[in-house]
């Protein structure tokens, strides 16, 4: 639902900041958290809106505390944590402080501490299971790859119980599985929890999509990487194709481009690769396509389909990590009253922006990840518009509490645009000329130009540099329309036609792997563990398994998320039978509403 925050613009710039500043340092997710806040007024007040519009929860006596926020005086927040400190074994507690103006937690009267990852301390003279960071500072580079890999297996339980599974049971034993995903911490562990089980590993990442330190970690830990942050184009397809040369049995991807790779050059493997697991939304798309066509080869389980993934990854991982990536970047270029808390700054190359709390941030598409972008939005303070052309869709947001309006008219007067379609030319050049001036615009998830940089380019637009991965894109010809009659509020610049600039980040690539460090690592710990729900799948089941794409076996999202519930502590009702079950003969189907039913 929309969230609203009637609160001082100030404070909840400062409450966003100190948010985006934690998820930053930990990668740690809010949604469905348990939060304490220690110190109180208005600041307090502010502070738990923003945790609760994302999705987190204040505990209650009894509750275990994810997060503790210390805002107050430092003798309090010393002993709250000091008391919550005695907690079960392998149960995290994060202590954060975000002090507004002066710190709120004195990090020396917890013994030595030790950096656990960048920005992270770890107190092992408390409790092993306590680590603090502080909002107020810049990050610290101290923490080598192996303890970034290592921090992110502290908070992936599911995917550790579902490997242990495939361990003990040795189906993994001689099976080679590629690996084709982004690579950082997470993906590093997925990786090693399958050398742990018995496979051997193969790993491939995009150049944009490599973290260089933990490529080498992973080598040094004895897997084959075929990744290089500086690899040119041509590379990467052979970095590719020598990954595929080792003949893996199995293959894990995101974004189906190793798969396709390898029916494009190499199909004279396809028959010994006993199928395929795919993470997202856009590389399902092509191939069922080519199922549709005759042309997949393979069988491909649909992971991105699966409840335990769409649910959590797309909506509340997705919107969590783009809109903070977003506004890290944005951070950096400090224009007009931006969610920093900086006021009154122009950014650089005289390029202001005007995206703060009660601007207007305009979402493309509200399928899971449109619907996780306006909520963090939204919980951050931003009045959202929903532009989307499915009217069901497009109603679902009205029902969420969102504007609706046509793109064209949506982005005339917005601060902030944010595509979450994952189709091509979503923004395309009509949109950009539409734009008002000075708009940020930037992709969530998403596909190759779904902004149309390359027929704004041909259409003489020009582009320079005004922070980390933002570029001002002049457009030339902004006065005109586009052809669904969005004149009316349409900023146009002068009015001349000479152009209007707008604000791209990241080249409008996919703005949290490339600006950030992906989703939160609880949401992939789920994620993950339908993969390795998917591997079973296929070594199980692979060779019963027509050519096309499957979805997940809803008993694997059953027992993922029951496993999540029990990390947190949480206990449910037993599952019963679903209510649109249908083969069930022993029900009595007889209507009793007109009196008794009669044997």
């Amino acid at each position: 639902m929309a969230a609203s925050i009637a609160h001082d613009p100030a404070a909840v710039a400062w409450a966003s900041a100190a948010v985006r500043r934690f998820a930053a340092a930990t990668n740690l997710l809010v949604a469905g958290r348990r939060f304490r806040i220690v110190g109180d007024g208005p600041d307090a007040r502010v502070l738990a809106a923003v945790l609760t519009g994302l999705g987190a929860r204040a505990a209650t006596d009894g509750d275990t505390v994810d997060q503790l926020w210390c805002i107050g005086d430092m003798t309090v927040s010393t002993a709250a944590i000091e008391a919550l400190a005695d907690r079960p074994r392998g149960s995290s507690l994060v202590v954060v402080d975000a002090g507004r103006h002066v710190p709120a937690v004195d990090e020396d009267a917890f013994g030595p501490a030790r950096f656990v990852r960048p920005g992270v301390l770890g107190v092992p003279m408390l409790s092993d299971d306590v680590f603090l960071v502080s909002t107020g500072r810049d990050l610290e580079t101290t923490a080598a790859a192996e303890e970034r890999i290592r921090w992110a297996g502290r908070f992936m339980p599911v995917s550790r119980a579902l490997a242990a599974t495939l361990r003990e049971d040795g189906i993994l034993r001689g099976m080679r599985i590629g690996v084709s995903m982004v690579l950082e911490p997470k993906t590093a562990v997925l990786s090693l929890l399958l050398l742990d089980a018995g496979a051997d590993v193969v790993v491939y990442a995009h150049a944009d999509e490599t973290d260089d330190a933990v490529a080498e970690a992973l080598r040094n830990a004895g897997l084959v990487v075929f990744a290089s942050s500086r690899a040119s184009m041509a590379e990467q397809r052979a970095l590719a194709l020598e990954m595929l040369d080792r003949e893996p049995h199995l293959l894990v991807d995101d974004g189906a481009h190793v798969i396709r790779l390898a029916h494009e050059a190499r199909p004279e493997l396809l028959p010994e690769i006993i199928g395929a697991a795919e993470e997202t939304t856009s590389g399902l798309r092509p191939l069922r396509i080519m199922a549709e066509r005759g042309v997949l080869a393979i069988p491909v389980i649909a992971v991105n389909d699966a409840r335990a993934k769409t649910l959590f990854d797309n909506r509340y991982g997705t919107g969590q990590s783009c809109v903070f990536a977003i506004l890290d970047l944005l951070d950096g270029v400090a224009g007009g009253t931006g969610v920093s808390g900086v006021s009154g700054v122009t950014g650089v190359d005289g390029a202001p922006h005007r995206v703060r709390p009660g601007g207007t941030a305009v979402v493309v598409g509200f399928g899971h990840v449109g619907e996780g972008v306006a909520l963090v939005l939204a919980a951050l303070g931003m009045r959202v518009v929903v532009a989307e052309t499915d009217p069901v869709r497009a109603l679902q947001a009205v029902f969420a509490g969102y504007a609706v309006a046509p793109l064209g008219i949506a982005v005339g007067t917005a601060d902030l645009v944010v595509s979450a379609t994952g189709v091509r030319d979503t923004i395309s050049l009509d949109v950009l000329r539409a734009c008002a001036p000075g708009v940020v615009v930037a992709v969530a998830g998403g596909v190759d130009q779904e902004i149309a940089i390359e027929d704004a380019l041909a259409a003489g637009a020009t582009r320079s540099v005004v922070g980390r991965k933002v570029e001002r894109f002049v457009v030339p010809g902004a006065d005109a329309r586009p052809e669904s009659g969005s004149g009316s509020g349409c900023g146009s610049g002068s009015g001349s036609g000479s152009g209007s600039a707008v604000l791209v980040l990241d080249d409008g690539g996919c703005i949290n792997i490339t600006a950030g460090e992906g989703n939160p690592i609880e949401i992939m710990d789920m994620s993950f563990a339908v993969q390795l729900g998917a591997i079973r799948t296929l070594l199980e089941h692979g060779a019963e398994l027509d050519v096309g794409v499957h979805p997940i076996d809803p008993a694997i999202d059953d027992r993922i998320a029951a496993a999540a519930l029990a990390h947190l502590g949480l206990v449910t009702d037993p599952a019963g039978r679903p209510a649109d079950a249908l083969d069930h003969p022993e029900d009595d189907v007889r209507s009793s509403r007109f009196g008794p039913v009669h044997p």
